[in-house]
C-alpha cells in the first residue's frame, strides 16, 4: 500500500514547482500565457479562502465566548491574549531595530549616490511645512554639491506623480487624520451586515461576536441552546469547506507562486536585478524574520509550554506556514491556521476560536519588524542619521500602527508611510523599497501567523486547555 504524501509536503511540492515554472516561462517569454490562464487560479484559491474567514470567525468567536463557563473567564484570557501580542510585538520591532543598527544595510549604498539623496531630502524638507532637518547637518549649503541641486528638485517633481504612492500616501493620510479615540469608534459597527461584507473590518465582526457571545452566557442555558447548536453546526461546515479546499491547495499554490514571479519581471536576469538593488536591506527583514520564525517563537514554546518540541512544531504547523506564504494574507490563511492549531497542536476549541481570529488582526509581528527596519535603511541610504529617541518612536509608532493594519497583502505599506512621517521623514521614499516587498510580504505572512500560533498554545497552556497528543500521525 502507498504512503500517504502529508500536506505539508504537497504543498512545498507546489510552491517549488511553481517557482521553477515561473523561471522557465519568464525565460521563454510565456509571462502573459501564465499571467491570464494559470494566476487566475491562485486568485480563486484566496478568495475562496477570504469568503470562508468572515463568517468563520463569526461563528467561531460566538462559540468559543458562549461556551465558557463565566464572563470573567472571557476577561481574563482576553487581557492575557492582548498582553502577549503586545509584547511579541514590541520584541519584533526590538529585534528589527537591532539588526538594521548593527549591519547598517544602507550604507552598502554608493556614497555619491547616498549624498544625491541627502541633498533630495534636503530639498524635500525645504519644500515640506512642518518638518525639519532632524540631525542639523546641511550638505545642500556646501558648494561642491551645488551641482546636485537641481537634479534633486527634478526628482522630486517626478515622485510627486508616482500614483502607486499616492494613493496609499492618501490611505495613510485618512488614518492619521481620525480623533485619538476613533480606534475604539471603528471597533464598533453601525451595521453588522456591511462589517460582515467588508474583509477590512474584521475588529467590528470580532466585537459582535464577542458581544453576541457574552450575552449568550448571561441568558438561561435553556433558551441559547438552540443558537447554539446552529452556530456550532455552522462551525463545522465552514471548517469542512477549508478541508475540502485544502485538498486542492498544491495546484492553487503553484498558481500563486508562478503569478507572483510572473508579474515581478519579464526575465529571470530582471528579478535577479530587483534584488539586487535592494540586497543588503532584504538579507537584513529576511534576517531578522527567521530569527523570530526559528529562534522567539520556538523559545516561547520551549520555555512557557514545555510540550512541545522545536521540529514536531514545523512539522504540525507547516501548512499553514506555507500557505501563508503563498497568500501573503493572515485572513486568508486563518481557516487554515485554526485547523492546524486546535487539531495538531492541541489547543482547545474554545481557546482557537477567540484567540486566533483577534490575532489575524492586531498581531502583525512581522509587519512591525519590517517597519523598522525599513525607515532606519532608508534614513541611513540618505545620510540621516535617527537619534535613540526618534528610533524609539519608531517602536511606539510600529507597534500602534501594526493593530490597525489589515490583514491583505502589502497593507503594511500604508502603515510605513505612518511610521516614516512619525519621526518627519518623506514617505514617498516607500517607492525605493516597492521592488521587493511583495516577496518580503510573503515571509512577514509566516511570522505573523506562527505568532498567532505561539500565542494561542501559550494561552491555552495558562489556562489548562492545551491537549497536545506527541503520539498523533501528521
Amino acid at each position: 500500500m502507498t504512503k500517504k504524501i502529508p500536506l505539508h509536503w504537497k504543498i512545498i511540492i507546489g510552491l517549488i514547482l511553481g517557482i521553477i515554472y515561473s523561471l522557465i516561462s519568464s525565460n521563454f517569454g510565456w509571462n502573459s500565457f501564465t499571467i491570464n490562464w494559470i494566476d487566475p487560479f491562485g486568485t480563486i484559491f484566496i478568495r475562496l479562502l477570504k469568503f470562508i474567514a468572515i463568517p468563520l470567525v463569526l461563528f467561531s468567536i460566538i462559540s468559543g465566548v458562549a461556551s465558557l463557563p463565566d464572563p470573567s473567564k472571557l476577561g481574563r484570557m482576553g487581557a492575557k491574549t492582548l498582553g502577549a501580542y503586545l509584547i511579541t510585538t514590541v520584541f519584533a520591532v526590538s529585534v528589527g531595530l537591532l539588526l538594521v543598527n548593527v549591519f547598517k544595510p544602507g550604507e552598502y549604498v554608493a556614497e555619491e549616490q547616498r549624498i544625491k539623496n541627502r541633498i533630495k531630502y534636503e530639498v524635500w524638507v525645504k519644500q515640506t511645512t512642518g518638518v525639519e532637518l532632524l540631525d542639523g547637518v546641511n550638505y545642500s549649503a556646501d558648494p561642491q554639491y551645488a551641482g546636485y541641486l537641481d537634479d534633486a528638485a527634478t526628482e522630486l517633481d517626478r515622485e510627486a506623480g508616482n500614483q502607486t504612492v499616492e494613493s496609499r500616501m492618501e490611505a495613510a493620510q485618512d488614518l492619521k487624520s481620525t480623533t485619538p479615540l476613533q480606534f475604539i469608534v471603528d471597533f464598533v459597527p453601525d451595521n453588522i451586515f456591511a462589517a460582515l461584507s467588508d474583509g477590512g473590518k474584521m475588529l467590528q465582526v470580532i466585537f459582535f461576536g464577542i458581544f453576541f457571545g457574552i450575552v449568550m452566557i448571561l441568558l438561561p442555558r435553556e433558551t441559547t441552546q438552540p443558537v447554539l447548536a446552529v452556530i456550532n453546526g455552522a462551525n463545522e461546515v465552514f471548517l469542512k469547506m477549508v478541508e475540502l479546499i485544502m485538498n486542492a491547495a498544491p495546484f492553487f499554490v503553484f498558481a500563486l507562486m508562478a503569478g507572483v514571479i510572473a508579474k515581478m519581471a519579464n526575465t529571470p536576469g530582471e528579478v535577479l536585478e530587483i534584488f539586487k538593488g535592494l540586497l543588503s536591506y532584504s538579507v537584513t527583514v529576511l534576517l531578522g524574520l527567521l530569527i523570530m520564525i526559528f529562534v522567539v517563537y520556538p523559545a516561547i514554546l520551549l520555555f512557557m509550554v514545555r510540550k512541545i518540541g522545536y521540529l514536531e512544531f514545523f512539522k504540525r504547523f507547516s501548512p499553514a506556514q506555507f500557505l501563508a506564504f503563498s497568500t501573503s494574507s493572515s485572513a486568508a490563511t486563518l481557516p487554515v491556521t485554526m485547523e492546524c492549531v486546535r487539531d495538531n497542536l492541541g489547543v482547545s476549541k474554545n481557546v482557537t476560536n477567540f484567540v486566533l481570529p483577534i490575532g489575524a488582526t492586531v498581531n502583525m509581528d512581522g509587519t512591525s519588524l519590517y517597519q523598522a527596519v525599513a525607515v532606519v535603511f532608508l534614513a541611513q541610504m540618505h545620510l540621516v542619521d535617527l537619534t535613540f529617541d526618534q528610533q524609539l518612536t519608531i517602536v511606539l509608532t510600529a507597534t500602534l500602527a501594526s493593530i490597525g493594519s489589515a490583514a491583505v497583502p502589502s497593507a503594511g505599506l500604508v502603515m510605513l508611510i505612518v511610521v516614516l512621517q512619525s519621526v518627519g521623514l518623506n514617505p514617498a521614499w516607500i517607492a525605493i523599497i516597492f521592488p521587493v516587498d511583495r516577496i518580503l510580504d510573503m515571509f512577514r505572512t509566516v511570522v505573523n501567523v506562527t505568532g498567532d500560533a505561539t500565542v494561542s498554545t501559550l494561552i491555552a497552556q495558562t489556562e489548562g486547555e492545551l491537549s497536545y497528543d506527541p503520539e498523533l500521525k501528521i
